[in-house]
Formats: structure tokens, C-alpha cells, sequence
């Protein structure tokens, strides 16, 4: 008999928008490129490349544009950005993105200093970025998705209502958007957190609108949080490679979740990320040479891959 087909994950990399956002060197154009290629051509699937923001204020993600471009031109790779706005979004729509996320953060404190707007105001946002996207062919209408910054609690305002969660991603799905992602962007959930809410904002929304996290590891709990997502049927989780970035709003909330040992935990337990770890552990080297003085993370890239590593997810004939 062949293989059982093995149930599949996507690991949406973000590390070339929210790695590079909260740093303060800026990277040249070509070594993003070759960054991007190298996690393509090891098989990642979706990559948020960049965000349509003032280059005033992250002049790191000016070259967004460039690439959008770049990227589009990879066979199989969705491109992935964030907006804040509708101006952003006219750019992100001009580049012709595959995917738009834009984010309403449950603390209105946070949204007010993330991107300077309460929550009617970025419904308000989002209403109008969904008409222009409603005036598009269907070929060329980018996914949009509502992405809930600090639904597990903000270093601002403490914790959050799992009621609030819920209703704003009703909100916006009303207001036009196609899809839900919660983040935990302050780092604070724990794994009967990430159950209880995502069972809650789906009982809202209903289960296809809600499949991907965006959770970080700044207390250690990523991974852990990652199991406790598969539990409940989440199938999308966000990465950054060498665990790099963060929310530079959100005071001591560095540290999203590392990619490679997402990856090899996902691959071990017998799930189809279509990732080649190995390959993936080699990109590594872009961002050593490129960010010599920035801390570099990773448990499966310090400890290297384990014997018999490749018949990973295997089942007897």
C-alpha cells in the first residue's frame, strides 16, 4: 500500500513585514529578494512581504512595492501584505497582492496607538476597502482578512473580554472582510486561552471564517498554543524566521513564533506543511550575514535535525 495522506498546515512566513518592522536596520532590496526566494523555493506557500505604511514611519518596509513585484513573479506563492488604511490598500490592490490583512486591535488603547484610529473608525476603514475590492473582478480581488490584534490581552489594557473578540470579528466580517486571524500580539495566551477564544469568535462567525493564528513566544508558550490551535481545527499559523519581530506598540511583546521549529514540530507529528526544513534552515544564513548584530532564534537550528528525520509523517505500507 503507498502513504496515507497526511493532513496539511499552512505556515504563512511573516518575517519580511513584522521580523523586520520592529528592527532598526534596513535591509537592502536584493537581500528581502533573495530572503523571499529562498523560503519559496524550500517550499513555504505564503509570505507577507511587506506593509503598505508610511515610509516615514517604518521606513524599513518602503520597498513593499518592489516586492509585491519580485514576488508575484514565484510560481505558487501567495503574496501577503498589511494595510492600515484604505490608501495602503489602493497600493496594495495597485501591486496586485494576493492577500490583504488589516488589523483592529480588541484594545481600543492599542488601536489608537498602533494606527491612531478607535474601532468605528478602522470598521469604518475596512467598509470602504471592501466596496473598492467588491468593484474588482473576481480574478483579481485580493482575500481580505480582519486580523484581531491583542485578542488574548495588551500589555495597555490588560486583559480583554472573549465577548469583545467575538463581536468584533463579526464586525468585520459585516464591514467586507472575507476571513478572521486572531493574534496574540502581546504574547500573553496560553493554550486553554487559545481553545476558548477561538471556539468563541467561531461560534460568532462560524468555523470557515476563523483559521489562522498569529501567536508569538514571549513568555514561551508559542508552540504550546500552536497544539492547542490544531485541537480546535485551526490550520493556518504565522511564523517568522529566526523568530524575528514583534509589535513595537506593544511594550515587551518581541518574539514572534520561530518558523523552522514550527516547522519541524508540525512535520514530527505527521502533518504536510510542504516545507523542506532543511532548506529552510539554510535561509538562515541571509539574515546572519545581512543582521550581524541581531539575536538570531531557534531551537532546531542550534540542536540540528534528528536521525531519521526524513521519514518523518510516514506510515507502514
Amino acid at each position: 500500500m503507498g502513504l496515507s495522506v497526511r493532513p496539511t498546515v499552512l505556515v504563512s512566513e511573516v518575517g519580511p513585514r513584522d521580523g523586520l518592522q520592529n528592527i532598526q536596520a534596513i535591509l537592502p532590496l536584493a537581500v528581502k529578494q533573495a530572503w523571499i526566494a529562498a523560503e519559496a523555493a524550500a517550499g513555504v506557500r505564503e509570505i507577507e512581504v511587506g506593509s503598505f505604511v508610511s515610509p516615514k514611519l517604518l521606513p524599513q518596509l518602503a520597498d513593499t512595492a518592489e516586492l509585491v513585484a519580485f514576488a508575484r513573479q514565484i510560481p505558487g506563492l501567495n503574496v501577503a501584505v498589511l494595510v492600515a488604511n484604505r490608501r495602503g490598500a489602493e497600493a496594495a490592490i495597485a501591486a496586485r497582492v494576493h492577500k490583504i490583512t488589516i488589523p483592529l486591535s480588541v484594545s481600543e488603547t492599542h488601536s489608537l496607538r498602533n494606527v491612531r484610529r478607535s474601532h468605528a473608525e478602522m470598521l469604518d476603514e475596512v467598509r470602504v476597502i471592501g466596496a473598492l475590492l467588491r468593484d474588482l473582478p473576481p480574478g483579481e480581488r485580493p482575500v481580505l482578512e480582519g486580523g484581531l490584534s491583542t485578542a488574548f490581552g495588551c500589555t495597555l489594557e490588560g486583559p480583554v473580554p472573549v465577548e469583545r473578540v467575538a463581536r468584533l470579528g463579526l464586525a468585520l466580517l459585516q464591514a467586507g472582510c472575507d476571513e478572521i486571524g486572531l493574534s496574540d500580539t502581546a504574547g500573553y495566551a496560553n493554550p486553554a486561552q487559545i481553545k476558548t477564544v477561538v471556539r468563541a469568535v467561531r461560534a460568532a462567525v462560524g468555523e470557515a471564517a476563523l483559521s489562522s493564528l498569529h501567536l508569538h513566544n514571549t513568555r514561551g508558550l508559542g508552540l504550546a498554543n500552536v497544539l492547542a490551535g490544531l485541537d480546535v481545527g485551526i490550520s493556518t499559523f504565522d511564523g517568522s524566521l529566526c523568530g524575528l519581530g514583534g509589535c513595537p506598540f506593544a511594550p515587551g511583546a518581541s518574539g514572534n513564533v520561530v518558523t523552522e521549529d514550527l516547522v519541524f514540530m508540525l512535520e514530527s507529528m505527521g502533518l504536510d506543511t510542504g516545507i523542506d526544513l532543511a532548506r529552510l534552515l539554510e535561509v538562515r544564513r541571509i539574515l546572519r550575514t545581512a543582521l550581524p548584530q541581531e539575536p538570531l532564534h531557534g531551537f532546531t537550528a542550534d540542536a540540528g535535525l534528528p536521525l531519521h528525520y526524513a521519514d518523518r509523517g510516514r506510515r507502514p505500507a
